[in-house]
């Protein structure tokens, strides 16, 4: 019987929420206060509110109360919602492009056409790529601070892919591996995908806080860390050396492999030496070109030691067997005759512009990010929630990223990361602008 009450009592609020009896952003009753009120034990009021929870129509947020989500808005609003409608100004995914590229394209498959060795491209390629290529990327990682042969490299279908092959040829299910609080949602998705155990390591106002971090290994077996330690995604930040130097140490006491993942390392100035370079032995570093060159270019590389990258190898054979050899040929190409570094200058330029405008823009709300960056993180005025001005942005065809992607553990921070490199630069201005307007409609 108590069981038949408790399901009524979820249909009700359920009902109520989805025929907008209950509107977004309405608080609701506290656990005890809905106990008392519907004659319940708390502990079957906390069930209504978990299972209500777990539906996408509410949220408990530690502090302030219970409150009706906007169930109007996509669940995970943020980067696995790469889809917009025609006319939406995309600030929730990035995929920089500058004027030419498809240009350079057509000069590439041109090239290609005409060179002897276009039917090798046609075949089977080796697992890691071809020997010359994987060069050519060491080559290029040269100029990154990162001094690596050949063989340590293996080339993968981008970043992404990169990241999956690390978890799938080097962790195994029910391994925990330590992450930042806020961190890439693409890596929470690998995660999952393969059962491991993510443990959030607390974020200061300069970074990940290793004082934590190390109380986390203390605590439990920690297998592995997953770092953005050059341009954070989604905070901005470049890491110093010494923050560097005392991950690399509490790696080493514990015996941790870290994954370094640097796929907007390419914006930073003179940044300091990456983790792969100061802990070889314990680092895998993994990039591409999706963000410094193109989107469509799924070409992307990891670094590893010896030891480990057969095993690397093997993932890669059993998912893709092996990157496509004209993708490939084309991307150490622009490697070899200075395409990529142009590209990298101009999207730090870009980058720049970009940032400057939403900096002006945005003058006078609390946000965080990198001179350099694509991305900007806006924490939002106590009384906003980020679910009602994602959605209220929906409706002004301006597509933003709430906070909930990015959250490893813990209680979902309201803000929004808003990604400034798909937009035409021309089209910046008013999209930040209603930005701005939807933030100051909820503020008073």
């Amino acid at each position: 019987m108590a069981r038949a009450r408790y399901k009524q009592l979820v249909d009700v609020f359920a009902a109520d929420i989805r025929r907008g009896v209950l509107a977004p952003g309405t608080r609701l009753p506290t656990h005890r206060e809905l106990a008392a009120r519907e004659g319940l034990a708390l502990v079957t009021a906390s069930r209504v509110y978990a299972e209500l929870e777990a539906m996408g129509l509410i949220s408990g947020e530690t502090g302030r109360g219970t409150f009706v989500r906007e169930t109007a808005l996509p669940p995970g609003q943020g980067v696995d919602q790469q889809a917009t409608a025609a006319g939406t100004l995309d600030l929730n995914f990035n995929y920089p492009s500058l004027p030419g590229q498809a240009e350079l394209l057509r000069a590439a498959l041109r090239q290609l056409a005409s060179c002897g060795d276009l039917e090798a491209l046609l075949r089977y390629q080796p697992h890691a790529g071809r020997s010359h290529e994987r060069a050519t990327v060491a080559q290029h990682l040269a100029g990154r601070g990162l001094a690596v042969k050949g063989e340590q490299v293996l080339i993968v279908s981008g970043a992404q892919h990169g990241l999956a092959t690390t978890v799938m040829a080097l962790l195994k299910p029910g391994d925990v591996v330590a992450t930042d609080a806020l961190t890439y949602p693409g890596f929470k998705v690998v995660a999952d995908a393969h059962g491991l155990e993510l443990l959030a390591i607390p974020l200061t106002a300069e970074g990940p806080d290793l004082d934590a971090f190390e109380r986390l290994c203390q605590r439990r077996r920690v297998r592995a860390v997953y770092a953005m330690p050059t341009l954070h995604n989604p905070m901005g930040w470049v890491l110093d050396l010494a923050w560097r130097q005392r991950l690399v140490a509490l790696a080493r006491q514990h015996g941790l492999l870290i994954i370094e993942d640097a796929a907007y390392a390419y914006l930073a100035d003179d940044p300091p030496a990456p983790l792969a370079a100061l802990a070889p032995e314990s680092t895998v570093y993994i990039s591409g070109f999706s963000k410094s060159v193109a989107a469509g270019l799924r070409v992307g590389y990891v670094v590893t030691s010896a030891d480990r990258a057969p095993l690397l190898e093997r993932a890669i054979r059993a998912t893709t067997w092996n990157t496509p050899g004209v993708m490939t040929a084309m991307a150490c190409a622009w490697i070899e005759d200075g395409t990529v570094a142009r590209l990298e200058q101009e999207k730090r330029q870009d980058a720049q512009a970009r940032q400057r405008l939403a900096r002006e823009l945005l003058a006078g709300l609390e946000h965080i990010g990198h001179p350099n960056s694509y991305f900007l993180w806006l924490p939002l005025p106590e009384e906003v929630r980020a679910d009602q001005v994602a959605m209220a942005l929906l409706r002004e065809n301006v597509s933003v990223s709430t906070a909930e992607p990015f959250v490893c553990a813990g209680p979902v921070p309201h803000a929004i990361r808003l990604a400034l490199g798909s937009v035409d630069l021309a089209d910046l201005p008013e999209a930040l602008a209603k930005v701005r307007q939807v933030i100051a409609r909820y503020a008073f």
